[in-house]
Parts: C-alpha cells; structure tokens; sequence
C-alpha cells in the first residue's frame, strides 16, 4: 500500500539535504575565494567530490547571488580586487581547534612568529559570536601543552619573517653567523625554507660562499639584512633539498632489536635513514650520514646495547673507544 503523504515527506526531506548540501558547497567555495588569489574549477571539484559542472552552476549561484567573480580561461576564479565581504562564522569544532592551534604555537611557535599569531588571533576572535568567545573563555584554560625545552632566546628581532619576506620576494640575505665553535661568519643566502627539528628552527639556503646547501640555525644568527638581489637561480620545495649533502656521506648498516624502534622513531630521520626493512633477527636500517666520527656513534650509544653494527669497521671501533672512555670516567 503507497502512503503518499509519508512519500511527500521522504522527497521533501531528500530536497532538504540536496540543497543543504549544496548551501554547504557554495559556502565553502565563497571562502575559498576569499582566502586564495585564484581557484580552479577542477581543484574544487575533486575538493568537495563533484563533477566540474556541478562547480560551474555553484559559481553562477554566486554570481547570481550579487558576488563578483572574475574567470580567466585556463587559470580559474577570483574575487573582484578590492571586493569586500562580511566576516566568515566559524563552526563550533572550527573555534575548538583555534584554541587548540593557538596553545602549541604559544609553547612551540619561534618567538619571532608569536606575537604575529597573538594579533592575528585577536582579528579572529573579534568577528565570532559572543556564545563562541565564552565558549573559547570556558575551555581555553582546561587545555595544556607541555614543552620541556625553553625556548632559545634570539639575537635579532622578527628573524623569521624576515626570513620568509626574502623567500617570498626571492631575494638574498646577508647574515652574521655563529658557527658551532664559536666563530663568527658573514654569509649571502638564498633562504629556500625554514624547518623546525629537535627543538630548534633552522634555515635551509643556498650559500653564495660555499656554492652549496647548508642549514643555518636561527638562534645563532647575530645579525640579517635583507637585500634587494634576486635569487641567482630557482628552487623547489624545501624537503627537495632536506637531504642534500654538506659534505661526505658514509654508508652505515644496523641491525636493531625491534622493542627499541619506538624511542628512535625521530631521531632516525634526522641521522640519514634511507631504508628499513624488517628480518627475523630485527630490523636493518641503512643510514647515508655526514656524521661518522662524532655524531652519529654518540647517538648510536645510547642504544647500542641493543643494535649490531652491520656496517663499517670503523664505527664498531668508534663506538667501543667512547664506551671504554665512559666505562674509565665512571668506574
């Protein structure tokens, strides 16, 4: 038996979620026109998981909604220059992850970006809904980050974006330079990217002195001039150049029990893992590392106790000769 009024109820309800759905779509494609010089019809398709024409009638929905979009053929859509729009409303789980975005960038951001990111979040409170900002007031203070590590203390004020105006502008850098023994360089980069690992923010540039690729830690810059000389040549993204070699690499092989892989998962990467593969007796890892004498058997140390050196001699005599001289100091 049909019941036509529970089948009105069922189409009315299927037509509710279409246009819903597509309130939700053309919505966020507003704003990804407000936040991107240039959006393409096949970006947003694959984006929200529509064909291209779906996004072409969500645009003129736009346009004939009073919204001025400019398409160029081949390039995609933008804003009018100089159109202006009302404040975007956040979700309720949109202003939980502000809250939360903003504890780590208290705890791990560089100095240099913090007080950027403070004001940047005070434009961004300014435009929610009183019921969001004292739900932002209620919760803020039950979430924590802890960070053992203080945070180094810079030399030169606002480093980092300095450093990001030169790579956005592509223009060189002049930096004075502490090295690791304390001595003091004058260098001309071409910054590529910035990085944070083991605690630190590090630069990773072409050096004109060297005519190579080097990492520069930040807090050991002492002074920056940002110039107006164009970059001498064009890069790539900054992980092309992450392993980039500084100077001779030495193949090491080790053979580590598995119980011990959680405690080096970071470090590893760090120390020129190339490639891991699981055997019965544990798990072979080839490293490519810059750091034979020094760094990487100090490393190795502290869980030598549970790795076999594969590969090469040296590194086995390197590492007894530090564990003899800790076994005389402490015995």
């Amino acid at each position: 038996m049909i019941y036509p009024k529970k089948i009105d109820r069922f189409v009315i309800s299927i037509m509710n979620d279409h246009y819903l759905k597509k309130l939700d779509r053309v919505t966020a494609i507003l704003t990804q026109l407000q936040s991107k010089p240039t959006v393409r019809a096949q970006d947003l398709a694959a984006k929200f998981d529509v064909s291209i024409r779906t996004i072409y009638r969500d645009v003129k929905t736009l346009e004939n909604a009073g919204i001025p979009i400019i398409g160029e053929a081949g390039n995609g859509y933008s804003l009018m220059d100089g159109y202006k729009l009302p404040p975007v409303m956040f979700t309720k789980q949109e202003v939980l992850s502000f809250i939360t975005a903003e504890k780590l960038m208290q705890k791990f951001s560089h100095e240099s970006l913090g007080s950027h990111y403070q004001t940047a979040m005070e434009k961004v409170r300014s435009v929610l809904r009183h019921s969001d900002k004292n739900l932002i007031r209620d919760i803020e203070k039950q979430i924590d980050v802890y960070n053992h590590h203080p945070r180094s203390e810079d030399t030169v004020k606002n480093v980092i974006p300095t450093i990001l105006e030169s790579i956005a502008d592509k223009t060189q850098l002049i930096i004075e330079y502490k090295t690791v023994d304390s001595r003091v360089t004058n260098r001309t980069i071409e910054a590529v990217g910035v990085f944070f690992e083991f605690n630190f923010w590090y630069i990773m540039a072409f050096c004109t002195l060297r005519k190579d690729f080097r990492q520069f830690r930040v807090d050991r810059i002492l002074q920056i001039l940002k110039t107006q000389n164009p970059f001498s040549q064009e890069y790539g993204q900054i992980n092309d150049y992450r392993r980039y070699s500084n100077g001779e690499k030495t193949r090491v092989r080790l053979l580590v029990e598995k119980k011990i892989m959680g405690h080096i998962v970071n470090s590893k990467r760090y120390y020129g893992i190339i490639e891991e593969k699981e055997t019965e007796h544990g798990i072979e890892m080839t490293f490519e590392t810059e750091w034979i004498e020094e760094g990487f058997p100090r490393w190795l140390i502290t869980f030598a106790d549970y790795a076999t050196v594969l590969e090469p001699e040296s590194l086995k005599i390197k590492v007894r000769d530090i564990a003899q001289d800790i076994s005389k100091k402490w015995k």
